[in-house]
């Protein structure tokens, strides 16, 4: 009998043909993600198989792996002989501490001798009568034993672990995340990750308008979402330049709408030539100013590429929530403010006119601005395997 995890796959099963490169994927991002680790890593198109010379270690690393499922502590059996199931489930159970228990049985291996309900009966018989004070619960119990009966092995398992489902990242294609340091855009990156995106970023920063802080909030958050991504490119534009033209020659109230128009034109040129097939963002309808219907479609007019936005219909107590369960909340709300919002004018328009948008925007030389922005990107690259970064004690 081997100690093994047992992974299940999460929605692969639903893509028939192309099965096997989803399958094959999320084990090239498994075993990217456990490389430091001694592993033993096999697979066939329903389950996937794990030994390791560090369980929790493991454990902790595949709750932010997308595309499983489920995954539990387990038992392979190199047979499938009914004695020998009884045995180890015996001996198995003898080791943890519950009170009521119930047995189910899947068979893949039709032709059996037994079916999956007899072979329940047969085992949670043998526990009522090999372990004192036992009982079943078949509604609730504290114990919920499953046996799976293949052709040449049998595997043994309870208490399983929730995945986090979704594809595994790199399945669907890439897209530039905008990242700043509040709390949507980590949201949106999470969530575009677990549709199997593999997310690249980019961030605008204005010094001296902005701080080191503030720079070093976007890096620490994006530190935080490589665990889902498995690793993160951070495209890292000065914005200073377009963002002082804009302050000195446009009406005050249309600055976000032209800075964020701004903003898109680069990402786009970014995207492009990182072949992104998307811009993915942290927008939410109606939170501020520049996210109105009407404003939104005034600033996404300058780009040709689908933007995406993933929390663009949660309620805020939702995306917190979700903030909170990736563990980005506390350092989003640190209080260094981004380029978003160091200017932000009294009155921000919220139903801005895209031909006024235009004219405004024509008074300045936005088109040279964003050739040096983009000339003079910084690019980093964080890697979930890489000690040498962490930008928790700078903060």
């Amino acid at each position: 009998m081997k100690k093994i995890i047992i992974i299940k796959y999460a929605e692969l099963s639903t893509k028939k043909d192309n099965i096997n490169f989803f399958i094959k994927t999320l084990k090239k991002n498994i075993e990217y993600a456990l490389i430091n680790l001694n592993i033993n890593l096999n697979f066939d198109k329903g389950r996937m198989f794990i030994e390791t010379d560090d369980y929790e270690l493991t454990i902790k690393k595949l709750k932010k792996i997308f595309g499983i499922q489920k995954f539990v502590m387990g038992y392979k059996l190199d047979n499938n002989k009914f004695e020998n199931i009884e045995h180890e489930a015996i001996s198995i159970l003898k080791s943890q501490k519950f009170s009521t228990f119930k047995v189910e049985t899947k068979r893949s291996f039709k032709d059996y001798p037994l079916n999956s309900m007899e072979i329940s009966k047969k085992i949670g018989a043998s526990v009522l009568k090999n372990l004192d004070n036992k009982k079943v619960d078949v509604k609730n119990p504290d114990i919920l034993l499953k046996i799976e009966i293949r052709k040449d092995e049998s595997l043994i398992y309870f208490n399983e672990i929730e995945g986090l489902k979704g594809y595994p990242v790199s399945t669907l294609g890439k897209g530039l995340l905008m990242l700043s340091g509040g709390i949507d855009s980590p949201v949106a990156f999470y969530l575009a990750c677990k549709r199997g995106i593999k997310i690249e970023a980019i961030y605008f920063e204005s010094p001296p308008h902005t701080s080191i802080e503030a720079r070093n909030k976007v890096l620490k958050l994006a530190e935080i979402l490589a665990e889902y991504n498995l690793d993160v490119k951070i495209h890292i534009i000065n914005f200073t330049k377009i963002q002082e033209e804009i302050y000195k020659n446009i009406n005050h109230d249309y600055l976000i709408t032209i800075m964020r128009r701004m903003m898109y034109r680069i990402s786009e040129k970014i995207a492009i030539k990182n072949n992104c097939k998307v811009i993915i963002n942290g927008e939410s309808v109606g939170q501020v100013a520049s996210q109105t219907l009407t404003s939104m479609s005034v600033i996404n007019e300058v780009v040709k590429m689908p933007v995406i936005r993933p929390v663009s219909c949660l309620d805020k107590n939702d995306i917190i929530n979700i903030s909170k369960k990736i563990e980005t909340y506390e350092t989003s709300i640190l209080p260094y403010e981004d380029c978003c919002t160091i200017f932000v004018p009294n009155h921000p328009v919220i139903n801005p006119d895209l031909n006024l948008a235009k004219n405004y925007e024509n008074l300045i030389d936005f088109e040279n601005l964003i050739k040096e922005a983009i000339k003079n990107e910084e690019i980093i690259k964080l890697k979930i395997n890489d000690k040498n970064s962490n930008y928790e004690d700078i903060l």
